[in-house]
């Protein structure tokens, strides 16, 4: 077990940030010839890569990015001796920044919903719980991937403020924060949502 001093509080941080920051789907595609910055929507998340790599491969990139976020919010804390409540919540914080603005893309990456989705599992499941089943709903009524992912990270953000806000408002502030970031993230979305011309992710457009 590693010691708890500010040293190695800080590389964990450091290193959560640099995991995040691997571009899992951009490196699938690219194993079969596709630069997914030029294919589809751009984005270089599971979902881009569903639709142009293939179902299998979306799987994939959706585990590794989950447990890009869950690996330093559940796990790097158990390497420290004592380590701080609050540690969990930076490092998987850190993981989404580095998702979101990778430093090996020019600070240009994803949006962060699956490895948020990952840092939720590893220190507030009941939420996760809860934002995973309204993305769920979602998805099988609309088939809009974008839509559920929206309305679970709002979703996420009201569950922290009941399941936490008494006795944890760090966390509780953290998730409503990021469930806005996850949909600041979509706007883009939102747009071609309102306008109809918002793909799928099966079925008909």
């Amino acid at each position: 077990m590693i010691s708890n001093t500010p040293l190695p509080l800080a590389l964990l941080i450091l290193a959560s940030y640099l995991l995040g920051s691997i571009p899992n789907g951009l490196l699938i595609a690219r194993l079969k010839g596709i630069d997914l910055r030029r294919m589809g929507s751009g984005n270089i998340g599971a979902t881009n890569v569903y639709r142009c790599v293939g179902k299998g491969w979306g799987v994939t990139a959706l585990i590794l990015d989950a447990l890009k976020g869950f690996v330093p919010a559940h796990v790097f804390p158990e390497l420290l001796t004592d380590a701080p409540g609050w540690l969990g919540l930076a490092c998987g914080v850190a993981a989404v920044a580095g998702h979101n603005w990778p430093v090996w893309l020019g600070f240009k990456g994803g949006k962060g919903v699956a490895t948020s989705l990952g840092m939720l599992l590893g220190i507030a499941p009941a939420a996760a719980g809860i934002g995973l089943a309204v993305f769920a709903v979602v998805l099988a009524l609309t088939r809009f991937v974008s839509l559920g992912s929206i309305l679970a990270a709002a979703t996420v953000a009201g569950a922290g403020l009941w399941l936490y806000g008494a006795d944890n408002r760090l966390l509780a502030g953290a998730l409503a924060v990021m469930g806005a970031l996850v949909i600041g993230k979509h706007r883009s979305n939102i747009r071609r949502l309102f306008t109809g011309t918002e793909p799928r992710l099966f079925g008909r457009k």
